[in-house]
């Protein structure tokens, strides 16, 4: 019996063994295995492009009929969707396109629209679904708003509670969306740039990805076996019990 227990033991722990490939999302994708840390540029300006199916705020002041919203009520408004052709449809003006524009170039357009039919038509755009996501080795992984539109890459995680103890931090993606598809930005932050790409911005949509170490797949082995080790400990000791006993 104590011969063979080894031997049961062996097969159990090869049988369950996990590897770090089964816990690393994406990891058949060509895109993520030829991913390079890309090249950080500084002081680029953004602004935001509405995509179809945003969710809008839009304000004509002193016409609130017109209106999603007003100034006042602006942080409780649930605007109006883009569709997916990137319209959207206004009193008066019925459709208008507006993806593809930014926040600012949209209102123009509204406004220039309105000003066939009004004496004053001061327009203001809001994109209200400006979300950035954080998932992978990170405490508390989802969804972050993206408020003043950006965030650092250090905000991000740090919103996301920071790094779990088994985080990758020498391989973190950035997946972003571009126009014919994603777009893979590899980041290590222990290299001498480290401080750099803690900076990087991060954009509406973007899905910050931080891969796990090879410890996680041993953490988790050493855990899905621990209660096979403690029935083992158990009948073991029921065994040098019983044979002690018929010993005597």
């Amino acid at each position: 019996m104590v011969k063979v227990l080894p031997i049961l033991l062996m097969i159990l722990i090869f049988e369950g063994c996990s590897f770090k490939k089964d816990y690393v999302l994406f990891n058949k994708s060509k895109t993520f295995q030829e991913a390079n840390s890309s090249v950080i540029h500084k002081n680029i300006k953004f602004e935001y492009k509405i995509i179809p199916h945003d969710r809008i705020s839009i304000i004509v002041y002193q016409h609130p009929d017109l209106s999603t919203t007003t100034p006042m009520m602006a942080t409780q408004d649930k605007g109006i969707m883009v569709d997916s052709e990137g319209v959207v449809s206004l009193p008066l003006l019925e459709d208008v396109k507006i993806s593809g524009l930014t926040q600012k170039e949209a209102a123009q357009k509204i406004e220039d629209g309105y000003d066939k039919y009004l004496n004053y038509s001061k327009v203001r755009v809001d994109v209200l679904n400006k979300r950035a996501y954080v998932i992978g080795e990170v405490q508390k992984p989802g969804e972050f708003p993206l408020e003043n539109e950006q965030m650092t890459l250090l905000q991000a995680i740090a919103k996301a509670g920071d790094f779990t103890d088994t985080a990758n931090r020498q391989k973190i993606f950035i997946i972003r969306s571009v126009q014919n598809g994603a777009k893979t930005i590899m980041i290590d932050l222990t290299d001498k740039n480290s401080i750099t790409h803690a900076n990087l911005m991060i954009k509406p949509n973007d899905i910050v990805y931080v891969t796990p170490t090879s410890m996680k797949a041993i953490n988790t082995n050493i855990a899905s076996i621990t209660p096979i080790f403690q029935i083992i400990g158990t009948i073991l000791s029921t065994y040098v019990s019983f044979d002690y006993i018929t010993n005597r």
